[in-house]
């Protein structure tokens, strides 16, 4: 069942919950959404979702999904989509304890800053294929720049277009739900979503590298916005993390029971 709350900068957020306790909350990839993302069916969240004791909770981010829109393209950077996850938090237990913080691309961009910038709101990291960072952020910001000068002249059409010949990552090849066969994201505000993640990046590393939570760092190979650099690295700076990479679509179905076992230990 969807649920909704309106933050207090005024962005309507839509969410699901289930189970009760300590709280988890995943954030998804830029241009998805729930339904999106259960459509790609790359992985689910079943023996999360069944872990006793603990409150799971998915959301669509600003933009996208159920969720409501924001103006400008300042609206969808990384720090925008973390002030979400925060107050989101606060609405959800108020702030009284810790909370498990889990993501994938933009939604690991997420949960990487608004850790960041509170660390004492969060007691484990689940951190999905990391996006491009440092070193390997300009040309994917320049890729997204011209996709969203394309969506402006020529719209969602043209978006899909452009991207129509892109490579299947190595480790998608064989995934029946891929490439995604709906878009996440408000066709309207796409241009400013591409601006805002061309205008982000992760933390730097010396504040990733201050983070003691302990974090399981879940990537996949072959894919250029999603190198595996880029997790490595981020399992290097966490003082406690473990990485898997995964290679094949069936592989990657087994991040449920992964993520699972990480939160009961």
């Amino acid at each position: 069942m969807t649920l909704r709350c309106t933050l207090p900068n005024g962005t309507d957020l839509a969410y699901e919950s289930t189970g009760e306790g300590p709280l988890a909350v995943y954030a998804h990839g830029l241009l998805l959404s729930r339904q999106a993302e259960a459509d790609l069916g790359l992985f689910g969240w079943g023996a999360v979702e069944a872990l006793p004791g603990r409150r799971f909770v998915r959301y669509d981010a600003r933009g996208h999904g159920e969720s409501g829109d924001r103006p400008h393209a300042d609206d969808y950077t990384y720090p925008r989509f973390a002030d979400d996850l925060l107050a989101l938090m606060d609405h959800l237990d108020g702030g009284r304890r810790p909370v498990t913080g889990m993501g994938d691309s933009l939604g690991c961009a997420t949960v990487l800053t608004a850790a960041v910038r509170a660390p004492e709101r969060f007691d484990r990291l689940v951190l999905m294929i990391p996006p491009t960072a440092w070193e390997t952020r300009p040309a994917q910001a320049e890729l997204y720049r011209a996709l969203a000068d394309i969506t402006d002249k020529e719209g969602v059409e043209g978006f899909a277009a452009a991207l129509a010949g892109a490579p299947v990552p190595e480790a998608l090849v064989g995934a029946p739900g891929y490439p995604p066969r709906s878009l996440g994201a408000h066709p309207e505000t796409l241009p400013a979503l591409l601006r805002g993640a061309a205008a982000s990046d992760l933390p730097a590393r010396e504040e990733i590298a201050r983070l003691t939570q302990p974090a399981l760092v879940l990537t996949w190979s072959g894919d250029q916005g999603h190198p595996v650099s880029t997790a490595e690295q981020l399992a290097e700076l966490l003082p406690d993390a473990r990485l898997h990479v995964s290679h094949d679509p069936t592989d990657i179905a087994t991040w449920d029971e992964r993520i699972a076992e990480f939160l009961r230990g």
